[in-house]
């Protein structure tokens, strides 16, 4: 499997179970699978839903600033990675 790096985590708010991700790189799309890596972080997910400023979107891109709901704990500066080909 091939990934691309398109952003990093900016912030993890634990009690919500929610990564706040700068996008440097797009698109990043509702059922994508991410990848995210970090000195301790080795996190793989599927894209369920995001947000965009409290808004449910389906595309983001670059320069995006999104919300995303995951089930395992990352931390702020982990890398993100879009999971692309076989």
């Amino acid at each position: 499997m091939e990934e691309k790096e398109i952003g990093y985590v900016s912030n993890f708010f634990g009690h919500i179970s929610v990564a706040a991700i700068e996008l440097t790189d797009g698109p990043l799309m509702t059922g994508d699978t991410i990848h995210f890596k970090g000195h301790t972080t080795d996190v793989k997910c599927r894209v369920q839903s995001m947000q965009i400023e409290h808004q449910i979107v389906s595309q983001a891109d670059k320069g995006d600033s999104i919300g995303l709901k995951i089930t395992e704990k990352v931390r702020k500066a982990d890398k993100v990675f879009k999971v692309t080909g076989s």
